[in-house]
């Protein structure tokens, strides 16, 4: 049985798909995928023996992936598994920067004695906010999260303006037409009353909401930070809400700077938390890594090219190779000269790393044995994989 070793806590749902399709959990023998959730991959040893690693949620921050590009082994995350309890606590935190609901809770909790009733009633005046509706949400990021956030936002009556340089036209079909579509961050900063980020954390994007982003922000407004740590330069908030130059800072990532700031709500990780989340992130985790193992396919990688082909021939040979010029004639030489037959071949590239996947009909065990070693001879190859179709 092919071994699955995971970490954290795993929905039953993925895991029992798993098991019924033959794979065994954190068993004895070497394993050759990973699942898992925010347990960091950094400072773990990951075994040569691994293919695949899935990540059961958006963010893959915590996972070595360059280190394990250059191995041959592919990541995946599961876009959209989460993104609707993300939303939702996105929805909440909107209404928390609205209404001073924390404070009014601890008051009512914290009243005693008398008439009760009178004393909450005298001065729950305090504790007036100000409607959603008919304010504008500038929402950064447009993918799986952030464009259910927008429809959201406009059935509560707000006005939404959306910034998303990579969107395309799957994307561009999820968003409502009323949505006011930005050509640049400071557009979306210096409109919105609330900002919510919805982007991926990456070198890039570090700290991407920083003090001079921040200033474009109006005084009133409010930032919601639902998507990963490290994205808002939290000194930074910190600063401009003592200065009076943002209303309130909501983030799902604790930060010890932030500690105890009376214009600041933390929450501890919990976006993706919930019961219907995890189930449908472990499953797609499941599914992935189960049909790139047993066919080749690769569906929702976040370092190598997506090739998902039926896969309608006996045998396939997967390569991994650098995106560099003549592989594709290299390697369809490579079969020629070895008398193997190709009945398809795709290929895509992204970055620096292309996949290959050649389908065969007729490959005798001879050649099988020889390909899975010559392959690998070629130069920028990283690893070569066969695949069989035992429905034939």
């Amino acid at each position: 049985m092919t071994n699955i070793k995971t970490y954290n806590a795993i929905s039953a749902k993925g895991l029992d798909y798993l098991t019924a399709h033959g794979y065994e959990i954190d068993g004895e023998g070497d394993p050759k995928g990973i699942i898992l959730r925010s347990q960091s991959l950094h400072d773990e040893p990951i075994a040569d023996s691994i293919r695949a690693v899935v990540r059961a949620g958006a963010g893959f921050n915590n996972i070595p992936v360059e280190e394990l590009s250059k191995r041959g082994v592919v990541v995946f995350n599961t876009p959209g598994g989460n993104a609707n309890a993300v939303k939702e606590l996105t929805i909440a935190a909107l209404i928390l920067a609205a209404r001073p609901v924390v404070g009014a809770i601890g008051f009512a909790n914290e009243t005693r004695g008398g008439d009760v009733s009178l004393r909450t009633e005298v001065n729950k005046g305090g504790y007036r906010g100000t409607e959603l509706a008919g304010k504008t949400l500038g929402v950064i990021g447009l993918g799986n999260v952030g464009s259910k956030v927008a429809n959201t936002a406009l059935a509560l009556d707000m006005d939404v303006i959306g910034y998303d340089p990579g969107l395309n036209a799957n994307t561009a079909w999820r968003i409502d037409r009323h949505i006011v579509r930005a050509k640049t961050v400071d557009e979306v900063l210096e409109q919105a009353d609330y900002v919510t980020v919805h982007i991926p954390y990456t070198e890039k994007n570090h700290f991407f909401i920083n003090a001079d982003r921040l200033a474009k922000m109006k005084p009133s407004a409010a930032l919601l930070n639902m998507s990963r740590g490290g994205i808002v330069d939290d000194l930074a908030a910190k600063d401009a809400l003592d200065r009076g130059a943002l209303h309130v800072y909501i983030t799902d990532f604790a930060d010890e700077a932030l500690f105890d700031h009376p214009k600041v709500i933390i929450t501890p990780h919990i976006g993706g938390s919930t019961i219907e989340a995890e189930d449908t992130s472990a499953l797609m985790a499941a599914r992935q890594l189960d049909e790139y193992l047993t066919t080749g396919n690769i569906i929702n990688s976040v370092n190598y090219p997506d090739i998902d082909e039926p896969f309608v021939t006996k045998y396939r040979v997967g390569i991994i190779h650098e995106n560099v010029p003549n592989m594709i004639s290299q390697i369809s030489k490579f079969f020629g000269d070895n008398g193997i037959n190709i009945e398809q071949l795709s290929n895509r590239a992204v970055g620096a790393y292309a996949y290959t996947l050649v389908a065969i009909n007729d490959f005798t065990p001879e050649q099988q044995e020889y390909v899975k070693t010559a392959l690998d001879e070629i130069p920028h190859v990283i690893l070569t994989r066969r695949y069989v179709n035992d429905m034939i």
